[in-house]
């Protein structure tokens, strides 16, 4: 069992690439280690970082998170936009700790929100999310393909 205390958190580099990839590929997003290197570049800025969380060396999971500014406010809102906790690392609080690193991201920038998308076909995830006291009733989420 890992202890939440001995979880380092850290900004992913191009070596964690090939970790990220296959938890990635095993939550059902095919990617390989080039893509996720080209998508930390995208990452590589104060508002939008990809987080990992390791024990003794072992890659546990990520979250990739985004800070935007709002218009109608003078605020920010923090979006996480990934969230993988490692098939072997689940159950043992890692996924907790990466959404507390995540509002600790958003307190920083003064974030009013901090929200998230869950899919209907990962309940596990969204009762995790529940849980951490994130309003399942807010449905204005609208997206049209381009």
């Amino acid at each position: 069992m890992t202890d939440q205390a001995t979880i380092l958190f850290r900004p992913a580099t191009p070596a964690d690439a090939e970790g990220i990839a296959a938890m990635f590929t095993d939550e059902g997003y095919p990617a390989g280690p080039s893509d996720i290197v080209a998508r930390l570049e995208r990452f590589d800025s104060p508002e939008a970082q990809v987080i990992v969380a390791e024990h003794e060396g072992a890659l546990l999971g990520f979250i990739a998170v985004h800070a935007l500014p709002r218009f109608e406010h003078d605020d920010w809102i923090v979006r996480i936009l990934a969230l993988v906790v490692d098939a072997g690392a689940r159950e043992r609080g890692v996924g907790r700790a990466l959404m507390a690193e995540a509002e600790r991201v958003g307190r920083e920038h003064g974030a009013a929100f901090i929200e998230l998308t869950a899919g209907h076909h990962r309940p596990e995830a969204r009762q995790l999310y529940e849980t951490l006291g994130y309003d399942s009733s807010v449905t204005a989420y609208m997206r049209k393909k381009l």
